[in-house]
């Protein structure tokens, strides 16, 4: 049985949210001109229809592309046309037409759509003899809001080029890998499985002839599966170590595809499967967040070890917008601090992100240490 698609006003997008709905709030300010007049009935409906027929529009916008978009930005600018000599505070349709020309392709048309907007605000009021005051604030605002969502939308498809790059990475690394551990197993085990095959068959067909001979090679099959499994277990080791070598060429390849020098000095360092992990993911994400969002040329990354700690080290020469920690950073803090480690970021020419993972003998000593200090406290 198909499931009954859910009628929505909005496309599915966290980046847009509930923000949409929030943007209308201007909406009822085309009414405030008919109000402060005391217009006559005919403005008052004039305004009302228009609002009527803006709605629509405004919703089917989030989804339209290409030229339904356009069609859409010159309808809601003609509206503002046909009501503006009225009523001056339908300018204010002008605003929300060129916010969606932000989103028009490439971004050299999307900027020439909010200078004719522009114009043809300048252009209306002049020939209706309205004075500045009632509409020199539309040309500015739809500079402004044009301009923002200009660059909001070249953010949102770089991030998505960003995205898609990763993931197709990420399928490219995971399928080698694959082939990989299909190839070290068959290499491992082929062999060794065939002659414990061979050796069975034959402790067997010598068991009643020849039972000292029978147990010599049941001795010998029981020595190769335990050497086949002490193979098994080194191999296991080492897709374990792989696993942040993979990441570190992973976002090695997405620092070059995004034109940053990428310097790497990681060292083989001994760590538990649960705390690669949570370095492989701290290492992903704060290069992400250097690609993202640092205006960076160049970001090393180092990851040593002194015998008390493993550190690992993301270093930028970027110039960040300082802000709260979002969504990402503070999903990493948790996980290292989870794991007893802690996160340090500074920003001093730069950006430099510290991950220290302290050795269970060095956490099991602080931790005493403390308790003893409590106690005599």
């Amino acid at each position: 049985m198909i499931p009954e698609k859910k009628w929505r006003l909005l496309p599915e997008d966290t980046f847009l949210g509930w923000t949409p709905y929030v943007w209308l709030v201007y909406l009822p300010t085309l009414f405030l001109t008919p109000f402060i007049r005391q217009d006559s009935t005919p403005v008052w409906v004039a305004t009302g229809v228009v609002c009527a027929v803006f709605l629509p529009l405004y919703f089917r916008a989030h989804w339209a592309r290409g030229k339904e978009l356009l069609i859409i930005i010159a309808a809601i600018a003609l509206l503002g046309l046909l009501l503006a000599p009225f009523n001056y505070s339908a300018f204010a349709l002008f605003i929300y037409a060129s916010s969606f020309a932000g989103n028009v392709r490439p971004t050299r048309v999307a900027l020439m759509l909010i200078a004719s907007l522009s114009v043809l605000v300048t252009i209306e009021a002049t020939l209706a003899g309205l004075p500045f005051l009632a509409w020199g604030w539309a040309v500015m605002f739809v500079w402004i809001v044009g301009g923002v969502n200009t660059h909001y939308a070249t953010v949102r498809r770089s991030d998505v080029i960003l995205r898609r790059a990763r993931e197709e990475i990420e399928h490219l690394a995971t399928v080698a890998e694959r082939e990989r551990i299909a190839r070290d197993l068959h290499d491992v085990l082929g062999h060794t499985l065939s002659l414990i095959t061979l050796k069975a068959a034959l402790a067997s067909r010598l068991a009643d002839r020849d039972p000292a001979r029978a147990a010599e090679e049941i001795r010998d099959v029981e020595r190769i599966s335990r050497e086949a499994l002490s193979e098994v277990r080194a191999a296991v080791a080492g897709y374990r170590d792989a696993g942040l070598a993979r990441e570190t060429s992973n976002v090695r390849t997405m620092l070059q595809a995004a034109g940053i020098e990428a310097t790497v000095d990681i060292q083989p360092v001994a760590v538990a499967a649960s705390e690669e992990a949570v370095l492989s993911l701290t290492l992903r994400e704060a290069v992400t967040n250097v690609v993202r969002h640092s205006r960076a040329s160049a970001c090393t990354m180092i990851l040593s070890d002194d015998g008390k700690a493993t550190r690992l080290e993301v270093i930028d020469n970027g110039t960040w917008k300082r802000g709260p920690d979002g969504n990402g950073l503070g999903g990493m803090r948790e996980r290292i601090e989870a794991i007893g480690g802690s996160l340090i970021i500074s920003h001093e020419r730069g950006t430099r992100l510290v991950v220290e993972l302290p050795h269970p003998e060095t956490q099991s000593l602080q931790a005493s240490v403390q308790q003893r200090l409590h106690v005599v406290a």
